[in-house]
């Protein structure tokens, strides 16, 4: 319609004969014919900015340049929050809404390393590795972004509002719906093309064999994205999908350093973290940081190798571990970040 009409407001405007001389099918200028009797675009912009949305087109310099090129791509993106260069590096870490604990770990630990490093974390704010994801990059300082399947009027699932605020404070939450769209199953499918197409990188954690999370993966193959998936059980019907993408060609992720890698780009955290340089400033921390390893260590144990009164050691794990760079492995035992997943499927 662009390359027929020159501009969108002509197309607006058409008759019926002229959008089919355009090239759209009959349906399509039907409903434009009849959706200006019942949508003023000024007043839907006005509704935007009631709302603090912006509205960013193919045409804008803000619109993302990977996205951009991506097939399909949106030519309307709704957004809430904001896109930035470092944006350009980014992951998506999606996967079933019912992980197994072995896969919340994953998840947790692997968006917290990408936050760690710089990189910013896509997913789509569903319940389960998504949710999870978006947390945990939130948790370590980093940012994150949430593709929506429904308007940004329509947070869904209900229960996560307070984690799209989160989310929009610190990234952005990001959708091709108008406002008042409603959450319906079809709307999911089309906007894994928008969570692939903002990423260099897919990782898909833990997936049914008709998982979502395998769409996306399929949306990444065909935008020439590097498709990653962590290997599961094969007792497990949580990893059916996730081994079969790698019987399929898909990369096995077994740490975060392999899809950093892939970004090439340098990892100094975790690469601070397995060789054990300064990673802060604060002394107490530092000393922390240098008794921990891969192998969980009781908080006692911390104490002691750390050489400092009990509360300060605690005080200082909380802040590590909500900076993501040590994690709770249960039984009050710390691991680094990096290693957190395989730690906990030892024990």
């Amino acid at each position: 319609m662009l390359e027929f009409f020159g501009d969108l407001e002509r197309a607006w405007s058409a008759t019926g004969e002229a959008l089919l001389a355009s090239g759209i099918g009959p349906h399509a200028a039907r409903l434009i014919v009849e959706s200006r009797n019942t949508i003023d675009p000024d007043g839907e912009l006005a509704r935007l900015e009631r709302a603090g949305i912006r509205l960013v087109t193919w045409e804008d310099d803000a619109y993302p340049a990977l996205l951009r090129e991506a097939p399909a791509a949106p030519p309307v993106l709704y957004l809430r929050g904001e896109f930035v260069p470092a944006d350009r590096k980014a992951v998506a870490v999606v996967g079933t809404r019912r992980p197994t604990p072995y896969g919340r770990s994953v998840a947790h630990d692997l968006a917290a390393a990408l936050a760690v490093n710089g990189t910013t974390v896509v997913s789509g704010m569903a319940r389960g590795i998504d949710a999870i994801a978006h947390q945990a990059a939130l948790e370590a300082g980093g940012r994150t972004l949430a593709v929506l399947g429904s308007g940004l009027d329509m947070i869904y699932p209900a229960e996560h509002r307070l984690l799209a605020d989160e989310i929009a404070a610190r990234g952005a939450l990001v959708t091709d719906y108008a406002l008042g769209t409603p959450p319906e199953a079809a709307n999911f499918p089309p906007r894994n093309r928008i969570i692939s197409g903002l990423a260099c990188a897919v990782v898909v954690v833990e997936a049914g064999e008709e998982s979502g999370a395998l769409i996306t993966a399929r949306f990444a193959a065909d935008q020439g994205r590097d498709v990653f998936a962590v290997p599961g059980s094969i007792y497990s019907r949580a990893s059916r999908g996730t081994n079969r993408l790698i019987l399929d060609g898909a990369s096995p992720l077994l740490t975060p350093e392999d899809v950093l890698s892939a970004l090439h780009t340098v990892a100094p955290r975790v690469e601070a973290m397995q060789a054990g340089l300064p990673m802060t400033d604060d002394p107490v921390e530092q000393a922390i940081l240098n008794s921990l390893s891969g192998d969980p260590a009781h908080v006692d144990e911390v104490v002691a190798r750390a050489g400092r009164p009990v509360p300060q050691v605690t005080a200082a794990l909380a802040m590590l571990e909500l900076r993501g760079l040590v994690v709770h492995v249960g039984g009050m035992n710390y691991v680094l970040a990096g290693s957190a997943a395989g730690s906990r499927e030892s024990q």
